[in-house]
């Protein structure tokens, strides 16, 4: 089987099964039955421990999709609220392994009041939440928090934040957004490709074979967890050679994180694909959110942009349209474009040391 063309990245997976599983000319229930050949193996996969985190955390408040983890080390000043990509894998993307860690770069760099967005597995019962549940909870950690918060936003998580600062402008003070897609036209990525030239019906087969959820184990299956170590070196930025003790450890537990998965509800799932990915709503200012419509022009919080010149899964053209798109002054907007790709951003040892302190100072300056 072929692997996704660029950065080893097995969140790709999230919709790249779709044209693995089948050609366009495919009709869903053959893709369905496609599918069923090779779910009833992962239906009885062993139970994986979900992965450990870098740094201690308490939980400080639990919903049923979401749990918020607080690193904080002072009671005072703006927290930052981190939202990571709700997907194929959870929330240890941004805190993977001491040098590895973007929770520990913020906190290193001097961000003390330090929250993050923990999405929960979907279970059956959530299989109707969509995009709109998940800014409500997501206003919710806002509130808990103190209702004002600067926000960073990682791939997936990153539009989802650029969505809610356009629905509540008043309760982010500034906005960092890390491989994140907003404008899929702007550039085509081998991901929005995918993602433009695979039918619908195929996208809900998968729905449909999980009963009104996307199985990660099921997705993770066309993808393979045999991640490569020259692409785990490369991801991690890792100095020490393939084989040393060092590059094995985090190998170890690179492949750990990579092979435990949450599942997704269907039906944000399907409107993720249709309303950003297929009709690029939030760029053309279409994307309605808690019953209102997202205009990005009205939108001036300083904002901060943080792309990988590698990047295969977000072209770096989909995120730094932002600039042209938000009434943001430009003085306000900053942007880096990072010689790396996707994975690099949030778990890249040279990224992680060369980017983020530098967002953290623009972070903490006064506008």
């Amino acid at each position: 089987m072929d692997r996704y063309p660029g950065d080893q990245f097995p969140y790709a997976a999230f919709f790249w099964p779709a044209l693995v599983a089948a050609s366009a000319a495919e009709t869903a229930s053959s893709v369905a039955a496609h599918l069923l050949g090779l779910s009833a193996d992962a239906a009885d996969a062993r139970t994986l421990q979900e992965p450990e985190r870098a740094t201690p955390s308490r939980i400080a408040l639990e919903l049923h999709a979401v749990r918020l983890r607080d690193f904080t080390e002072a009671k005072s000043g703006v927290p930052t609220l981190l939202c990571p990509p709700l997907a194929l894998h959870g929330a240890a993307i941004a805190d993977l392994a001491a040098g590895h860690s973007l929770v520990a770069a913020l906190r290193g760099a001097g961000i003390e009041r330090l929250f993050m967005a923990d999405w929960r597995s979907a279970s059956a019962d959530m299989r109707f939440l969509g995009i709109d549940e998940y800014l409500a909870d997501l206003n919710v950690l806002v509130d808990h928090v103190g209702g004002l918060v600067d926000l960073v936003g990682l791939c997936q998580g990153g539009w989802l934040s650029l969505v809610y600062a356009g629905r509540f402008p008043a309760k982010v003070r500034k906005l960092v957004m890390a491989g994140a897609p907003v404008d899929l036209a702007a550039q085509q990525s081998g991901l929005s490709a995918i993602a433009e030239a695979t039918p619908l019906m195929v996208f809900e087969s998968l729905v449909k074979l999980g009963d009104g959820l996307v199985i990660g184990r099921n997705i993770a299956r066309f993808w393979g967890n045999d991640t490569d170590a020259t692409g785990i070196r490369e991801a991690l930025q890792i100095l020490q050679p393939i084989g040393s003790p060092e590059f094995t450890r985090l190998e170890a537990i690179f492949k750990n994180w990579n092979s435990w998965t949450i599942d997704v509800p269907g039906k944000y799932y399907l409107e993720v694909i249709e309303k950003l990915y297929k009709r690029n709503e939030l760029a053309s200012g279409n994307f309605v959110a808690l019953g209102q419509k997202i205009d990005l022009s009205r939108l001036r919080l300083p904002m901060y942009l943080l792309a990988g010149s590698a990047d295969k899964v977000v072209a770096p053209e989909q995120l730094l349209a932002v600039e042209r798109l938000v009434g943001t002054r430009r003085e306000s907007l900053r942007r880096a474009v990072a010689p790396c790709g996707h994975l690099s951003l949030f778990m890249g040892r040279r990224t992680l040391e060369g980017y983020w302190p530098g967002i953290v100072r623009w972070m903490k300056e006064v506008e």
